[in-house]
């Protein structure tokens, strides 16, 4: 990324005056339906055909797709599916190019396999390599993605495990998807990712805020054991995350585990202390923050699928990634409902969508003419 400036909490704002500015103009020329569209990313199942989310994509107007489930045919393929979604792209979208996301982690974590993609090894094997070469790696990583029309790499993993937890933390641990029990190296794996990724054209993503490496149930497929009792607003293992914000990651997504020393009356991708109070006022994160999967995570299912966008929205947060196609109506639906009511959610929407563009035009994805 290119031309940052400080925040207010001392990391680097992720868009420029000049963006920010441009991104204004453009959203500002969106209907509102168009606005809430843009906050909204849909997985692609390896399964399915290329053409199944057409309707989705230009009904909605959806602001990017995540390929999903595993597509081990290699990039040939994928640049085949990831042009066709880009050719939707018009009108309906107000011009505006897709955010086109994977999973790209390395080690048991890599959706996209097979010719034109490096195998990648594990964050813990990552872990032990020099800043340098990892960075140099990633270049590569991330320039075979950009040729397979991604443009947004759901990694690094920021998350520290304790090493008195291991393998029983069900999400990370247990894969192996993190880069150290050290939060000071993962933190300095995660700014090397990130640079790496950066230097090859691809946005990077550092997840899962607040840390999900202390709890042991798995957010994607059991609501329990996921209260962390433990991490604090000030707590050591934030640093991995502000570390990749100060190198220049492009987007923060939030966890949906439970933080009672934060705040423990809900998940933290629908908590403002989380969201707001602690990511964008203490972290200082100005950038686009999107969600880990709402869509079919056993963490948020006691939450109508409706209210899960408009949550996420009114805690501060931007993108809303759901991995089922059938949940996009609703939560856009939903969106659009609460902005007409309420002016103060619809100035909300705005500025969610005036961040998600504003990554779009340092992508090359949105123009101001």
């Amino acid at each position: 990324m290119t031309g940052t400036t400080s925040s207010a909490g001392g990391a680097p704002a992720p868009t420029t005056t000049a963006s920010t500015s441009c991104a204004e103009r453009v959203v500002d020329g969106l209907s509102a339906t168009q606005q809430a569209g843009q906050l909204l990313m849909v997985g692609l199942d390896s399964g399915a055909s290329r053409t199944s989310l057409d309707a989705l994509v230009q009904q909605r107007h959806l602001g990017g797709v995540i390929l999903l489930g595993g597509w081990t045919s290699g990039a040939a393929r994928v640049e085949a599916t990831t042009s066709h979604l880009e050719s939707l792209a018009g009108e309906s979208t107000g011009g505006l190019g897709l955010l086109l996301a994977a999973d790209q982690e390395g080690g048991q974590v890599q959706q996209l396999r097979g010719s034109g993609f490096d195998r990648m090894p594990s964050a813990l094997t990552q872990g032990t390599w020099s800043a340098d070469r990892l960075t140099s790696e990633a270049t590569g990583w991330a320039r075979q993605l950009k040729a397979a029309g991604i443009n947004v790499n759901l990694a690094p993993v920021a998350d520290t495990v304790p090493t008195g937890i291991g393998t029983k933390n069900g999400p990370i641990g247990r894969y192996g998807r993190q880069y150290s029990s050290d939060p000071a190296q993962v933190g300095e794996s995660v700014g090397a990712f990130v640079a790496g990724m950066r230097a090859g054209g691809v946005a990077s993503t550092v997840k899962h805020f607040p840390g999900i490496g202390r709890i042991t149930g798995n957010t994607d497929t059991t609501a329990s054991g996921i209260t962390d009792r433990t991490t604090s607003a000030t707590d050591p293992y934030l640093e991995p995350f502000a570390d990749g914000i100060r190198d220049g990651a492009d987007l923060v997504m939030v966890g949906s585990a439970v933080y009672p020393r934060i705040d423990g009356s809900t998940n933290a991708v629908f908590s403002r202390a989380v969201v707001t109070g602690v990511l964008r006022d203490r972290l200082g994160w100005q950038g686009v923050t999107i969600t880990d999967d709402v869509g079919a995570a056993a963490a948020v299912a006691d939450v109508p699928v409706a209210q899960r966008a408009v949550r996420f929205v009114e805690a501060g947060g931007d993108i809303v990634l759901t991995a089922v196609p059938s949940t996009v109506g609703p939560m856009h639906e939903a969106l659009k409902a609460e902005m007409s009511k309420d002016a103060g959610f619809a100035a909300q929407v705005r500025a969610a969508a005036v961040r998600v563009v504003a990554l779009k035009a340092r992508l090359g994805l949105a123009s101001c003419g």
